[in-house]
C-alpha cells in the first residue's frame, strides 16, 4: 500500500494542472470552441472539494487491508451513516440535474422519474433490505446463489450487474463532461476524461470506506445546496407556490400545457413500462444492494432505508421547486441563454446554455450569484463523483468477487489477489465509462439512467425476488429465466428510439421497438421464463435446490448463521 500512497502528491498536482491548463490545450489541439467565462468560485470549490475527497481516500487507503474492508468497509457503517450514504449514492446526476431538467423542458411529466425513484424504496425496505444482510456478504450474488449452483447463477449475477453499471454510468458521465466543460471552459471529451480519473483513484485505493463517506459528505452538501436553492426561489415569488407557477406558465411555450400529464410520456404502454422500471429497478441496482452489506446487521440494513427514504423523497420534493424555479428565472433572463441558439430559432427553453441538464447550475447563478453557482457545481460535481465510485466498486466487485474469485478460482482465491483483480477491473470500467460518455453527449442523464434501471427490473430483481420467495425456483429457470430477461432489456433499449435514432443517427421513426422502455415486456419475459424453465426442470439438481429453500428462509428470516448478526 506504500508505493501508492506516493502517487496522492503527484495526482494532486495534475489534476490542478489538468484543470487550470487544459483549455488552452484544447484550443492548441481542436481549434477556438465555443466557452464560458472561468468562474474563479467555481473552480476554487472544485478544487478544494477534490483535496478533501483525495484526503479521504488515502485515509481510507490505510485502513482497507482486507477483503471485507474494500467491499463492505468492515461492516463497520451505522444505520444512519449507511442511510445517509445510500442517499448519497441514490441522488446521482439524474436526480439534481435530470429530474430538475425535465420538469424545466416538460412541466409536471418531469415529476413521473421523482415519484418511480421514490416509490421503489418500500420494495428494497419490505422484501429485500433484511434478508439481502442476513444471506450475502459481498454482493447480491452472494443471495441469488445461495441455495442454487454458483457458477452459473454468479456468471448471470456478473453479466447484470456490469450492463447496469454500464448503462448507469453513462448518465453520470454525460452530466460531470457537461458541467466542467460549462464551467471550466473545456472540451467535453476532456472534462469526461477528467472525472473517470478521479473515479478510478477513488475506488482503487481507497474501496468502500472512501467511497461511503465521500458518499456521506456528498449527500450533506446537496441536501443543503439544493435546500437552500429551493428557499431562494421561492423566496423570490413570495413563499407562493401559486405564484411561481403562474409565473412557469407565462414563461414557457407550451404555457398551460406545462401544468397537465402527457408532455413526456405521451404513450400509456409507455408509461406504465416506465414505471415498473424505476420501481423495481430500485431493488436490482447492483451499487445500492452493495450498502447493505456494510452494516454490521439486518436491524441496521433497516434502518439505512428508513434514513435514505426519509433524504431521498425530500430532496425530489425540492427538485420539483428547482425545475419550476428555472422556468421561471432562468428562461427569462437573456444573461443566462446563448443568443446564437436563440438566432436559430430556438425558443427560450431550449436555448439554455449546455442544454437541458444544466437547469438547476444556471439556476443557482440566478438566486445566489457566482460564488453560489461554484458551490452548487462543485457539489454537483461531488454527486457525480460518489455516484461513480460507488457503480465502479460494484462493477469491479462482481468480476473479482463473484467471475475471478468465485467462478475461475472454486471459491479459493487469495484475499490480495482478490483485491488487485478488483482495482484492475476498475480501470478497465473507468475506461470504459469514459468512451460511453463521449458517445451519448446528447442524451437527457435521467431518461439514461431509466434505461439502466429497466435492465436491474429486468435480470436482477426477478432472479433476487423468486430466489427469495419461491421454493420452485431452480438453477436452470433462474439462469434461462434470468438471461432472457436481460438480453430482452438490452435489445429493447437498443432498438428503442431514444437509443436507435437519437444515439445511432437512424431516420425518425425507423426504430424497430416503439416503446423508450422495454421494462413491462422485458420483466415480464423474466418472470415467466424463470416459472416456466424451472417447472421443466426434473434433475437432480432441481431436487437440491428446492430442498434448499427451508435452510435460506430461516436464514433470511431470523439471521440465524449470517455474519456479523445475531439469532433473534
Amino acid at each position: 500500500m506504500s508505493r501508492y500512497k506516493a502517487l496522492f502528491p503527484a495526482t494532486l498536482s495534475g489534476l490542478a494542472f489538468s484543470l487550470l491548463s487544459s483549455a488552452a490545450f484544447a484550443d492548441a489541439v481542436t481549434g477556438p470552441v465555443q466557452k464560458q467565462e472561468v468562474n474563479a468560485a467555481a473552480i476554487g470549490m472544485f478544487v478544494v472539494f477534490v483535496v478533501l475527497t483525495l484526503g479521504i481516500t488515502y485515509w481510507a487507503a490505510k485502513r482497507t487491508r482486507s477483503a471485507a474492508q474494500f467491499y463492505a468497509a468492515g461492516g463497520g457503517i451505522t444505520g444512519f451513516q449507511n442511510g445517509l450514504a445510500i442517499a448519497g449514492d441514490y441522488m446521482s446526476a439524474a436526480s439534481f440535474l435530470g429530474i430538475s431538467g425535465l420538469v424545466y423542458k416538460s412541466g409536471y411529466d418531469g415529476l413521473i422519474y421523482s415519484v418511480g425513484f421514490l416509490v421503489g424504496w418500500p420494495i428494497v425496505m419490505f422484501l429485500i433490505a433484511e434478508p439481502l444482510r442476513n444471506l450475502g456478504k459481498f454482493t447480491f450474488a452472494d443471495v441469488a446463489s445461495f441455495r442454487f449452483r454458483q457458477m452459473p447463477i454468479r456468471v448471470l449475477a456478473s453479466c447484470g450487474t456490469l450492463v447496469v453499471v454500464a448503462f448507469y454510468l453513462i448518465a453520470q458521465m454525460v452530466g460531470a463532461g457537461k458541467l466542467i466543460q460549462i464551467l471550466f471552459g473545456l472540451d467535453y471529451w476532456m472534462a469526461v476524461v477528467i472525472v473517470g480519473a478521479l473515479m478510478i483513484i477513488y475506488v482503487t485505493f481507497g474501496g468502500m470506506v472512501a467511497t461511503t463517506w465521500v458518499q456521506i459528505i456528498k449527500a450533506c452538501l446537496l441536501l443543503a445546496g439544493a435546500t437552500f436553492m429551493a428557499l431562494m426561489v421561492l423566496a423570490h415569488f413570495g413563499f407562493s407556490l401559486e405564484a411561481l407557477f403562474a409565473k412557469s406558465v407565462e414563461a414557457h411555450p407550451k404555457h398551460q400545457a406545462i401544468m397537465a400529464p402527457g408532455q413526456l410520456v405521451t404513450n400509456p404502454i409507455g408509461a406504465v413500462s416506465l414505471g415498473l422500471a424505476l420501481m423495481f429497478g430500485t431493488a436490482g441496482l447492483p451499487h445500492i444492494l452493495m450498502r447493505f452489506f456494510t452494516v454490521a446487521d439486518a436491524q441496521a440494513a433497516r434502518k439505512s432505508v428508513f434514513y435514505a427514504t426519509g433524504f431521498i423523497g425530500y430532496f425530489y420534493i425540492l427538485t420539483f421547486i428547482i425545475g419550476f424555479g428555472a422556468i421561471a428565472l432562468v428562461s427569462t433572463n437573456p444573461e443566462f441563454l446563448n443568443a446564437g441558439l436563440l438566432a436559430k430559432g430556438k425558443n427560450a427553453i431550449e436555448a439554455i446554455r449546455g442544454g437541458d441538464n444544466m437547469a438547476a447550475i444556471h439556476l443557482s447563478a440566478a438566486v445566489g450569484g457566482q460564488v453560489f453557482l461554484g458551490f452548487i457545481s462543485a457539489v454537483a460535481f461531488a454527486t457525480i463523483l460518489a455516484v461513480v465510485s460507488g457503480l465502479t466498486l460494484s462493477g469491479a466487485s462482481a468480476v473479482s468477487h463473484d467471475l475471478y474469485a468465485t467462478v475461475f478460482k472454486g471459491g479459493k482465491a487469495n484475499e490480495q489477489d482478490e483485491i488487485r483483480v478488483s482495482k484492475m477491473a476498475t480501470v478497465v470500467l473507468g475506461i470504459i465509462a469514459v468512451f460511453l460518455g463521449i458517445a451519448f453527449e446528447k442524451s437527457n442523464v435521467a431518461f439514461m439512467v431509466g434505461l439502466a434501471f429497466a435492465i436491474a427490473a429486468s435480470c436482477n430483481f426477478p432472479v433476487l425476488l423468486m430466489s427469495l420467495k419461491w421454493r420452485g425456483m431452480t438453477t436452470r429457470g433462474a439462469v434461462i429465466g434470468g438471461f432472457l430477461g436481460l438480453l430482452s432489456a438490452v435489445l429493447g433499449v437498443v432498438l428503442s428510439p431514444a437509443v436507435w435514432e437519437v444515439v445511432m443517427g437512424h431516420p425518425k421513426g425507423s426504430a424497430p421497438f416503439p416503446y423508450s422502455n422495454p421494462a413491462l415486456f422485458s420483466m415480464t419475459i423474466a418472470f415467466v421464463g424463470i416459472w416456466l424453465f424451472s417447472k421443466l426442470d426434473n434433475s437432480e439438481r432441481a431436487r437440491i435446490d428446492r430442498a434448499g429453500f427451508d435452510q435460506q428462509f430461516v436464514r433470511a428470516e431470523t439471521g440465524i448463521g449470517a455474519t456479523g448478526a445475531s439469532a433473534h
